[in-house]
């Protein structure tokens, strides 16, 4: 094991490689298969690398997992010889000039370009088979962890992001768990090591809006698919209203009086009167450049260096982000879930774009620490009531939230390789999305349950053909926690209803295997109430090759 560092002390830069330096000793502590480094200065110290590499040797038929930034990043195993995806060069200037590329790590990551090179962010795993390595933070309370498989060079390079800190006492910089087993035996060692406890949810079906109106809703349509979700005589958990009921984002308790003339209230009444938990979707932490909020409250935005607000995406035209350090952010946020959950009565609230939280480092504290704060100031807000999240790096999230969103916006359509190739790694993509709930796996049930965003059986207003639409169904039925449609089931087919009903029934599953077998092909085993099942599918088009659904 080495440790590299960059770093600077009293304006001058130094390298250094080693646990003993003129400003700093690191103590290494080993203790049930974690290691803690912990940084002793002697004076102001300010990071720019902190780096701990380990020697690996890589069998060639290895598969790598890495997890990317938060919870839209592209996650899947990778062969050994394979190009980590990136941003394309053509893609690349446009995306890094729009406020897009904040939704991802783009500007303060490098990315690798070449093959056998791949890089996540806090926990991942070399698979052999059954066996299993993997190497993950208990924490990223000091800094978000970024972890390289670097195949070429024989290394894993442990990396935390410490950018904005200043350490000038004993600082905790690496907790890293590493284990061999099978993929139960790391997985539950790893969440174990975290004492993160199991989730208090049971798998839930339901329903969201977004994915047939998105914000084109009103108090009709939800009262509609409401009556129609209700006649199909299931039990229906969960439902939703997403983006759409208020005037602007980050003006929360604000309803368009046009589109909800009764008021949120009324809403949630309507769903708890067909014994469904009613939920919310809001984005806590973003504001809309024309909110009230932020025309009014510019001082309890979080700011770049130079002194002007964080623009966090191109959504809405382009939204803030409050500052829950600042009191007065702080108590307008506890004010607005107050109205919601106790005022109007939500059960659920859905909590989107929350990396917002940690775009930058802010007063001292790094991106990681930011987040981490973040979600425990959430669930102080949200108290008992559920939490789905969404928009968000996943450690700072186990055991926050009841539920979470593992992968990308699911697309209406099968976006070609050529589209693929242009977009950012954050943004919709059915693809991404399956790849995620596929090798994401592992968090359902421990961390949070997964969310592997909605499948949708209707023939209107999608482009996706009725094999790709089914296989979404199946892939999250298998592998998901959440079960969302955003249909109208009174316009399903009878065919349609069935696949509905089979989607949420309750059944034992037990996945057997599912991985790539070949560059584009995923094969997936798994027996459903002890009935052993096998597909495979091409993730580039979702066409079904053997097996069946």
């Amino acid at each position: 094991m080495i440790i590299k560092t960059e770093y600077t002390c009293g304006d001058i830069e130094y390298k250094a490689s080693g646990a003993e330096t003129k400003h700093f000793s690191i103590i290494k502590k080993e203790k049930d298969n974690c290691l803690t480094l912990k940084i002793l200065p002697n004076r102001d110290i300010k990071f720019k690398k902190f780096q701990l590499i380990f020697n690996y040797e890589y069998d060639d038929n290895c598969r790598i997992f890495v997890n990317g930034y938060q919870s839209w990043t592209d996650s899947r195993e990778y062969f050994k010889t394979e190009l980590m995806t990136h941003l394309h060069p053509f893609s690349k200037k446009r995306i890094m000039k729009n406020p897009m590329h904040n939704a991802g790590d783009y500007s303060f990551k490098k990315y690798p370009v070449r093959s056998g090179v791949f890089y996540g962010w806090s926990y991942g795993y070399v698979r052999l088979g059954d066996n299993v390595e993997i190497f993950g933070s208990v924490t990223e309370k000091c800094g978000f962890t970024s972890i390289t498989f670097d195949t070429v060079n024989q290394k894993v390079v442990i990396e935390k992001d410490l950018e904005g800190v200043t350490v000038n006492e004993g600082y905790k910089v690496i907790q890293l768990f590493r284990m061999k087993g099978t993929m139960d035996e790391v997985f539950d060692g790893y969440f174990s090591a975290m004492n993160i406890p199991k989730p208090r949810v049971s798998p839930k079906c339901g329903y969201t809006t977004w994915y047939n109106y998105y914000p084109d809703i009103n108090e009709q349509i939800v009262t509609d698919d409401l009556e129609a979700l209700a006649s199909t005589g299931e039990k229906i958990d969960i439902f939703q209203i997403d983006d759409g009921y208020q005037t602007a984002v980050g003006d929360w308790i604000s309803v368009d009086e046009n589109k909800f003339p009764n008021g949120m209230k009324a809403i949630a009444d309507k769903i708890h009167s067909k014994n469904m938990l009613a939920g919310l979707w809001l984005a806590p932490f973003g504001c809309q450049i024309d909110s009230v909020v932020a025309k009014e409250h510019p001082d309890w935005l979080i700011k770049n260096s130079d002194g002007t607000p964080v623009n966090c995406g191109g959504n809405w035209g382009g939204f803030y982000a409050l500052d829950i350090s600042v009191p007065e952010a702080a108590a307008y946020i506890k004010n607005f879930f107050d109205v919601i959950l106790n005022q109007w009565g939500y059960d659920m609230v859905k909590l989107d774009f929350l990396y917002a939280a940690c775009v930058v480092p802010n007063k001292g504290k790094s991106r990681g620490q930011l987040m981490c704060e973040a979600m425990n100031f959430i669930r102080e807000c949200v108290g008992d009531k559920l939490i789905l999240g969404c928009g968000v790096p996943l450690a700072p999230a186990f055991g926050k939230v009841d539920f979470c969103r593992i992968g990308a916006d699911v697309d209406l359509s099968w976006k070609t390789n050529l589209y693929e190739k242009m977009k950012h790694r954050e943004d919709v993509s059915t693809k991404n999305t399956i790849n995620c709930t596929i090798f994401r796996r592992e968090l359902n049930g421990r961390a949070f349950l997964n969310d592997p965003d909605v499948f949708l059986l209707r023939n209107y207003n999608i482009s996706m053909n009725e094999e790709q639409r089914r296989l979404v169904a199946k892939i999250n039925k298998l592998f998901g926690g959440l079960l969302f449609i955003s249909d109208n089931t009174d316009k399903y087919s009878a065919d349609q209803l069935k696949d509905f009903r089979e989607t949420i029934a309750k059944n034992e599953i037990k996945i057997l295997k599912a991985e790539y077998v070949l560059p584009k092909i995923i094969e997936i085993k798994y027996t459903l109430n002890g009935e052993t099942h096998h597909f495979r599918f091409n993730t580039d088009n979702g066409k079904i090759l053997s097996g069946k659904l």
